[in-house]
């Protein structure tokens, strides 16, 4: 499990550090600063005749039919792990009844702790549950939205460590909700593989599952959970939103530099407000953790340190392709920058 918690947060910082060094506004910097825009550009923002070391841009479909694939397995692996490790009434008086005869501790207060360990323990693996459902929810629309909302041109490029880093973080980050348990559910998972080919399934052993006491139980989650559940879905709502304006821009797929002034919605403020309710998205996700995970502080780090980046490039083209672009909006947060 350590193993696991500390190699994510090690990437996450390995993936911040260059973006925030390239942004450090210093001429000595500036070829390391050149870089990271070539890496990051795609789009609009690329030269469509470079295809050097680039992929075509409707490969971004590829992120999110792994985060569907692996954020559903992570889902279901961890629900039924959960389900699996639920406490009972019987271990807890068991064990506390052999503590306190070896150490001289009352048995109501070792059973209190123990219950109190169990309940804990079992409330956290519920709550990553939680938030990998919505991480489903932001995968499942962003598969839906790759496929029937944007409207790529032809010659859309991207460069293809930027294409890597997509992958990268369609793996890293729904793991990285779970990460406190995925030794355990990995281990879970390997034992019912194991049991299954052993003893096939005619011979396995059917749990019934309470899905109403599931249900239940995460309506039971603490109020920042559901306060997070509601930024999420502020910004998810947004996000659609924004997609939907981008998307609506090019008539003509076939076009490949039809682009217009994109407006309405959060566009009003900012240049690239699907990113700034992205930022919102996972803000939300960081809220629904309870603040205390640090590996999902450093994915939200990650999201707001490269869209921030990208975003000021975006800004930049914008500026440059069109002469009454207007000069009110931010790059990415209102008012701000």
């Amino acid at each position: 499990m350590v193993y696991v918690v500390w190699l994510l947060r090690a990437t996450w910082i390995a993936g911040i550090l260059p973006i925030v060094i390239a942004s450090v506004p210093s001429p000595k910097l500036n070829a390391f600063h050149e870089l990271m825009i070539l890496f990051a550009r795609r789009g609009k923002i690329m030269q469509s005749s470079s295809k050097k070391f680039s992929v075509p841009q409707k490969f971004f479909c590829h992120f999110y039919i792994l985060a569907v694939v692996w954020t559903t397995f992570l889902l279901v692996a961890t629900s039924l792990y959960a389900h699996k490790t639920a406490p009972t009434v019987s271990e807890p008086v068991l064990y506390s009844s052999i503590a306190s005869h070896l150490t001289g501790v009352s048995h109501e207060l070792s059973l209190h702790k123990s219950r109190s360990s169990l309940k804990g323990n079992n409330y956290k693996i519920w709550k990553s549950v939680f938030l990998l459902l919505l991480m489903e929810t932001q995968a499942l629309r962003r598969l839906f939205e790759s496929i029937y909302v944007f409207k790529y041109s032809p010659g859309a490029r991207m460069h293809i460590f930027g294409y890597l880093t997509g992958l990268f973080f369609y793996t890293a980050a729904p793991l990285s909700l779970c990460c406190t348990y995925a030794s355990e559910v990995f281990r879970f998972v390997a034992k019912l593989c194991a049991e299954f080919v052993v003893k096939g399934k005619e011979r396995m052993q059917v749990t019934e599952l309470d899905l109403w006491g599931h249900v239940n139980l995460l309506m039971h989650l603490k109020w920042y959970v559901w306060f997070g559940a509601a930024l999420f879905f502020w910004g998810w709502i947004h996000q659609c939103r924004c997609h939907a304006i981008l998307g609506s821009l090019r008539e003509n797929d076939e076009k490949v530099d039809d682009y217009a002034i994109p407006r309405g919605d959060w566009f009003e403020y900012v240049s690239s407000p699907h990113y700034l309710a992205e930022i919102v998205i996972y803000g939300g996700l960081v809220v629904a953790s309870g603040f205390s995970d640090i590996t999902i502080w450093l994915l939200f780090g990650f999201v707001v340190a490269n869209l921030v980046f990208t975003a000021a490039e975006t800004q930049r083209w914008y500026i440059r392709k069109f002469d009454n672009y207007p000069r009110n909006r931010y790059a990415i947060i209102p008012f701000v920058y």
